[in-house]
């Protein structure tokens, strides 16, 4: 807008825009802590859709003559089929310190067929046996594996030019043939050539995790590209190409870059280590105290201390089903999960507190138990429908809660309650395991568990919005806790730009302007009721700023949800006044 200034008499007219409203960050991304086919261990993975989970953590098992989906997987499914955008997937397996990585076989080099003069090294991001398909007798008439599936990889090295030192690396689905490649990934125009910028290990990815227990730490220099494998122990051959053009001769053999190359080939993986299957392992509703899908509690300890770092990993909600508080081991580990999710302060955990097959006065017990309002239970269990393996399944509500907040985020927002017949119905639920009654749900309700409730004609819908805390205040709300997560994120965002600034006037009005119009966005999207941002000068004394502080207050008026309507019935007699 043009700038106009008066300088005889009249009228200046001025546009004032402040409509600006600063988007805050993802309001639904979900974590998630449990068992999966395949993929990364103990490393939280960010995940963007459902195609995204399956290729890199894969869906059924087979165990026992049958086949079974992790409560992980129909928890991911879910989510992301009402609207989620993140999931933070962090795999745990039966004693993760044992499992191993798969390796490729011999990829052989233009020179020699001997392991030594391999050029680079494939090898798988996940661990575990079911990632191997290499053995003798390895293929059936037409190049299939006949130990591939659609759990494993196979490895294509294809248009090898040794005019320019380049070749294409295809990921190939384990159960393919010759005849039907199913090609996953393909990385064209890689280069053993660490100046190139079609490095191999640049265009592929060479990074791998550890962990001690608490954090994790990322090694290697580049990231990983692939969702299924990184490079290893590349023999480099430093500008592949002389200056005149012509492939240029390693200084240590006195031989032809070209014999560092590979040969047209597709190879296999091997020695990984590591079975998802053991004895006895129970799924759905037969969870047991000791058996969540074939995972002791102790299994859970490293994720759960891993999450624990607000810094690297975001998220919203937090989810580990299949623990419960009914088992001792079970509550002591998610005592554990409230009060991380507690410290970080930005986050919120739904909490399963019954296995199934409880009582209506289990379940309340336990949730009185508690004090929090970083969390919310509900129940009972659900069964839904398992397209990947065409039947229903039980498990417990913590698996379709994300869905229904991710429905609500998307249609309203998260200080909208999740919950009620407008946002709070729960899809691809086939029925639940106790249809409540109305005393029932009042019942539960009193003790801040929050029924899934059967309404005929209308499926299941969640039918409350409790948090887990014990004295009233407006934090015993699922909604207003989930927008005190929304808006200290996004103002935490402004003040984090404060910190090394100028303790001056100007730096807090900078803030304020910051802070006013995205608050003013809540209150017309009906969040909050009023509000008011102060940092001025009675809040920062001199003697605060000598302590190289800055101090500000945010006073938040939240929008409160009618769970309650009241309406008056009145019969009057003909001719009466309605005004009376």
């Amino acid at each position: 807008m043009a700038t106009e200034t008066i300088v005889s008499p009249g009228v200046l007219l001025q546009e004032i825009d402040k409509s600006f409203i600063t988007p805050g960050t993802d309001p639904s991304g979900l974590a998630i802590i449990g068992p999966a086919v395949r993929g990364p261990i103990e490393v939280p993975t960010l995940i963007q859709n459902y195609n995204d989970y399956k290729n890199v953590f894969g869906t059924t098992l087979a165990s026992a003559s049958n086949a079974y989906e992790y409560f992980t997987s129909l928890t991911v499914k879910n989510y992301f089929q009402n609207g989620g955008s993140t999931a933070l997937v962090t795999r745990v397996v039966d004693t993760a310190a044992n499992w191993k990585h798969a390796s490729s076989s011999l990829i052989t080099a233009q020179s020699s067929s001997d392991a030594t003069n391999q050029p680079f090294k494939l090898e798988t991001l996940g661990k575990g046996e079911l990632l191997n398909n290499f053995g003798d007798d390895l293929e059936f008439t037409g190049g299939g594996l006949k130990t591939g599936s659609k759990d494993n990889v196979r490895f294509e090295i294809s248009n090898v030019n040794t005019s320019n030192g380049t070749f294409t690396v295809s990921i190939r689905r384990g159960d393919d043939t010759t005849a039907s490649p199913l090609v996953l990934e393909q990385f064209t125009n890689c280069s053993l050539d660490p100046l190139s910028p079609n490095y191999i290990a640049q265009k592929i990815g060479d990074q791998y995790f550890t962990n001690d227990g608490t954090n994790v730490t990322v090694n290697g220099e580049y990231p990983n590209k692939s969702q299924f494998v990184r490079v290893k122990d590349i023999k480099p051959t430093y500008q592949y190409l002389a200056p005149d053009g012509s492939v240029a001769i390693s200084d240590v053999t006195s031989v032809s870059y070209t014999e560092s190359l590979p040969i047209a080939q597709t190879g296999t993986f091997t020695a990984g280590v590591g079975n998802n299957v053991n004895a006895g392992q129970t799924f759905g509703s037969s969870v047991t105290g000791t058996n969540i899908q074939g995972l002791a509690t102790t299994d859970y300890t490293n994720a759960v201390a891993i999450l624990k770092n607000k810094e690297e990993f975001k998220f919203k909600t937090l989810v580990v089903p299949g623990l419960n508080y009914s088992v001792t081991a079970h509550a002591t580990l998610m005592d554990t999960i409230i009060a991380n999710t507690t410290e970080r302060g930005d986050s919120f955990f739904v909490a399963d507190l019954v296995p199934y097959g409880s009582t209506v006065s289990t379940t309340k017990g336990k949730a009185e138990s508690l004090d929090t309002n970083y969390a919310a239970s509900y129940w009972p269990w659900a069964q839904v429908k398992s397209t990947e393996l065409g039947r229903n399944v039980w498990c417990p509500a913590s698996v379709v809660i994300p869905g229904v907040f991710s429905k609500n985020d998307s249609i309203a927002a998260p200080w909208f309650a999740p919950a009620g017949l407008t946002r709070g119905g729960i899809t691809n639920v086939v029925k639940v395991e106790k249809k409540l009654s109305k005393s029932q749900r009042d019942d539960l309700y009193t003790s801040k568990v929050n029924p899934l409730a059967t309404f005929p004609g209308q499926g299941i819908v969640v039918f409350g919005q409790k948090t887990l805390q014990q004295g009233t205040s407006a934090l015993d709300r699922v909604n207003v806790r989930r927008l005190l997560l929304d808006v200290k994120d996004t103002i935490g965002g402004f003040s984090r730009k404060l910190v090394f600034e100028q303790n001056t006037q100007q730096t807090r009005d900078r803030f304020v302007r910051q802070a006013n119009p995205y608050l003013e966005s809540l209150v017309q999207r009906q969040g909050l009721y009023a509000f008011q941002v102060k940092m001025d000068g009675q809040l920062n004394t001199s003697d605060i700023i000598d302590e190289n502080k800055l101090v500000g207050q945010v006073f938040l008026q939240p929008t409160k949800t009618a769970e309650f309507v009241v309406l008056d019935f009145t019969i009057t007699p003909t001719g009466a006044s309605f005004t009376d």
